[in-house]
This record gives structure tokens, C-alpha cells and sequence, in this order.
């Protein structure tokens, strides 16, 4: 293997969320020209005094960056993967117990594309590895790496299609530096009908690992049903919402685990089915779908005492009648319900005809009550951001301003990354037609987050 290495909604009532400081912009680094085609996930992570970014350059290739915190260039390192049209094909990465760097994407329904660096923090080290378990791993999408209860490295992935596929999780050996199966079946289960789109596991405040999600049954998003929802202490023995026990793997049959029956066509959608929790540490699970009417409402289900209290949040005139299959254009985004410095519950959204911001929740009724001034990024949870760094730079029409957050920790207080640039949205995985736009840069921001005022 050959590697280049280089260097270079409108306010529902008149409250509003005190406005926090604006967010100081420290640093700014470019990093490369990327393409702008169509958008794909970029992946930035920030381990120790090291920060990584894997994405897809000016010609598509995979592209990895290194750099310590004190420099102002990345070491760039190229590897032998390259993009098409699909926007699926994200590339994510992880550091294990011992510095080496992980890296897997690219992959839409293909076989597993993994790579590790040999040597610790050396990016110019990574070596293609074929396999991890060796089964199962024809048919990859959606890799992700994330930490388990005893800060194991865990690896998940889709196995199968949109509407026949099943969730697969390994955990890595340090000693052996190998893989093996974490669980002795998948943890979700279409059953050859379905498959399952899945936000989490996510860590609460309460220590449980949740996890929600939608089912699908065809590759036509329309057929999105069945919000649902489980728990685990340990990632291996999952309960309902009740504190039910239940068999794994977890199919659309099992009892207990349906947030709301939405059925298909129902007006629910894989992605933006979140996690929230509220003051009281309790879960909350997000969603949208049609309402009496055929509009598009956001509805925030709470978890109290082993029930589900579901409460309509909006009261849009609108409807995204989406359909089809491919990647879409989202006509509307949400984020988890969050508490904030104050106290207060918050929740992002960009809505096509409402514009985007962070809305004030009423912890009782779960109803948005409000927007905050406050310039925020709805695919991150409501981060706040300068709000100049919202508008499109490029002089190509149609192109949008795309953000990735820190899947790290930069350790010092107050100090947060996030990665900008600019594509074309998504187009249903299919190549467009010239004239293309020109690659534009890829920049790291460095932003000093605003000190939390208290309400007088």
C-alpha cells in the first residue's frame, strides 16, 4: 500500500433564553481543499495533546491529519480509498489504550474497509487491515467507534441494507490488539423485513447506556415506524423502559420497547429519532411525525416512571411529505432536549420554512416556549457558534455550510473544535451534472466558550 504524506422556527411566545456571551474565535487553521460536490461526514478528535481529522479531499481521496495541539499545520497522509456520490460513505476514527489511530468508512452496503496505524500516534504508520471478526462483514455501513462501560474500544456497525440489516458490535483486545464479537448475537434484528436506525448508545446522567431508534422496512424513507427505545448498565444485557429484561436480539416484536406506533408513512424519519434528558436526569426521546391534521409536528417523549408521557412541541403549518430513496435533503433537524448552565431545557432545530436556533422547553409541558438568540449548530446538539461562520462563503449558488464537532476532548476548560466547509446538498447518491463548484477549505476553529450567566 502506497501513502502520500504531506504537510500543509419561529418564537411560539415572547420568552426567551438569556442571550450567553458571544463565542471568541481563538484560532483558525486550514487544513485542505476538499470536495464539494455533494456532503459526506468528516470526522474530527481531539485525543490528549494530539488531534486527528479524517475526510475527503479536492479529488475524493481519503484524507487523515495530525497535529499537536501547539502547532498551527496538520501532517496530512493520504490513504487508498475514494469517494463517489453516495453520501453515506463517512469515515470515523478512534485512539486505543496504547496510541494507535483507528480508522473505517467508505462503505454503503460494502465490505469492511479498516485501517490501523502500526505504530502509536503515527499517522504515516496506517496499515489496511481485512478483517476484524471475519464474518458478517460483506455488507458494512454506518462504522462507528465509541468507549463501553469499562472504557472498552467498541466498534458498531450496520450489517445489511436499508430494510434488511442488523446491528453489529465488537470490542477490541489491547493485549492481543485484535477483534472479537461483543455480543454472541446482533443487538437489533429485522428479521429479513426491516432494519433498525439507531441513535446511541449514549451515556446519561443517570449512568444507563440508551439507546433509541426507528425501524424501516424498504429503502423508501417513507416506510420509517415504531420509535423505540432500550437501556443497559454494561452494553450486553439490555432492559425496556419499564426495567423489563429483554432477549437479544431486539426485533420490532419484542414487547416493551415501542416509544410511540408510528406506523409507516406515518410521518418519522431515521435520523431524526434523538436522545435528550432533562433537570431530573430522566430520558427524553425525540422525534417528529404527522399529526392529527397531516403536519409535521415535533414531539419530545418522556420517561416517567416506567412509562412514556409523549407531548406535541410544535404547532407548525407544514408538512415534509418526504419519500424515495438515496440521501435526502432534511427539510427539518432536531436535537435532544439538553439542560443548560441555568437550568433551563433546550432544544436545536432547522426547519426549511422556521430557519434554525435553539429553542426554550417547558420542563412540564415539554412545549417549545421560546427562542434563544443564541447562534447554534442543530446537527450537534445546539453548540453555540459565531453567527457570521453560518453564512456561505463560496460564490457557487446552492452551496451549504457543513460542520463537524469534536468527538474528543481538547482537556482544556473552556476550549471547544469544530471543522467547517462547504458542499452541495445531498442528491439522493447520484452524480450531478457540470458545472461542479471549485474545492473549498477545509478550516478547524478553535472557539473559547462563553462563561454561563446566571438569570437575575
Amino acid at each position: 500500500m502506497r501513502i502520500m504524506v504531506f504537510v500543509v422556527v419561529v418564537t411560539l411566545a415572547q420568552v426567551t433564553v438569556p442571550a450567553a456571551a458571544e463565542v471568541e474565535i481563538r484560532r483558525t487553521i486550514d487544513i485542505a481543499t476538499v470536495w464539494a460536490g455533494h456532503p459526506v461526514g468528516f470526522h474530527l478528535l481531539t485525543h490528549g495533546g494530539r488531534q486527528y481529522v479524517a475526510f475527503y479531499d479536492a479529488e475524493r481521496r481519503m484524507t487523515v491529519g495530525a497535529r499537536t495541539l501547539e502547532a498551527d499545520r496538520f501532517q496530512l497522509v493520504r490513504l487508498p480509498e475514494k469517494v463517489g456520490w453516495d453520501s453515506h460513505n463517512s469515515v470515523r476514527m478512534a485512539v486505543d489504550d496504547d496510541g494507535h489511530v483507528h480508522l473505517s468508512g467508505n462503505m454503503h452496503g460494502a465490505p469492511l474497509k479498516y485501517f490501523r496505524t502500526a505504530r502509536p500516534h503515527d499517522i504515516t504508520a496506517f496499515e489496511r487491515v481485512d478483517r476484524m471478526v471475519g464474518a458478517r462483514e460483506k455488507r458494512v455501513t454506518y462504522p462507528r467507534f465509541f468507549r463501553g462501560p469499562d472504557n472498552e474500544l467498541i466498534f458498531t456497525y450496520r450489517d445489511g441494507g436499508s430494510g434488511n440489516g442488523d446491528q453489529i458490535y465488537n470490542v477490541y483486545d489491547h493485549e492481543k490488539q485484535a477483534w472479537r464479537r461483543m455480543l454472541d448475537s446482533p443487538l437489533t434484528d429485522g428479521r429479513g423485513r426491516m432494519n433498525a436506525y439507531l441513535h446511541g448508545p449514549v451515556k446519561g446522567p443517570d449512568g444507563y447506556f440508551h439507546l433509541c431508534w426507528v425501524w424501516r422496512d424498504t429503502p423508501d424513507c417513507a416506510t420509517n415506524h415504531d420509535p423505540s427505545y432500550a437501556r443497559s448498565k454494561d452494553l450486553r444485557r439490555w432492559e425496556t423502559a419499564a426495567g423489563r429484561t429483554v432477549r437479544l436480539p431486539m426485533t420490532v416484536e419484542t414487547p416493551g420497547l415501542i416509544v410511540d406506533p408510528v406506523p409507516p408513512g406515518g410521518g418519522v424519519i431515521n435520523g431524526n429519532v434523538v436522545l435528550g434528558f432533562d433537570s431530573k436526569r430522566r430520558v427524553i426521546v425525540s422525534y417528529h411525525k404527522f399529526d392529527a391534521e397531516g403536519k409535521t409536528q415535533l414531539y419530545n417523549a418522556r420517561l416517567e416512571g416506567g412509562r412514556w408521557r409523549i407531548a406535541r412541541a410544535t404547532d407548525w403549518d407544514y408538512r415534509w411529505d418526504f419519500r424515495g430513496g438515496g440521501a435526502i435533503v432534511s427539510e427539518v433537524r432536531i436535537g435532544g432536549v439538553r439542560v443548560t448552565p441555568e437550568g433551563k431545557l433546550v432544544q436545536s432545530c432547522r426547519h426549511v420554512k422556521r430557519g434554525s436556533g435553539l429553542f426554550l422547553v417547558d420542563e412540564a409541558t415539554l412545549r417549545h416556549i421560546g427562542r434563544s438568540p443564541v447562534h447554534t449548530d442543530p446537527y450537534r446538539g445546539g453548540r453555540p457558534r459565531p453567527k457570521q461562520l453560518g453564512k456561505v462563503e463560496s460564490a457557487f449558488p446552492g452551496l451549504e455550510v457543513r460542520w463537524a464537532g469534536d468527538s474528543g476532548s481538547g482537556g482544556a476548560p473552556g476550549i471547544r473544535y469544530a471543522l467547517r466547509w462547504e458542499t452541495l446538498p445531498a442528491n439522493r447518491d447520484r452524480p450531478r451534472k457540470p458545472p461542479l463548484p471549485e474545492p473549498n477549505m477545509l478550516r478547524l476553529y478553535e472557539f473559547l466558550e462563553p462563561v454561563a450567566k446566571q438569570e437575575r
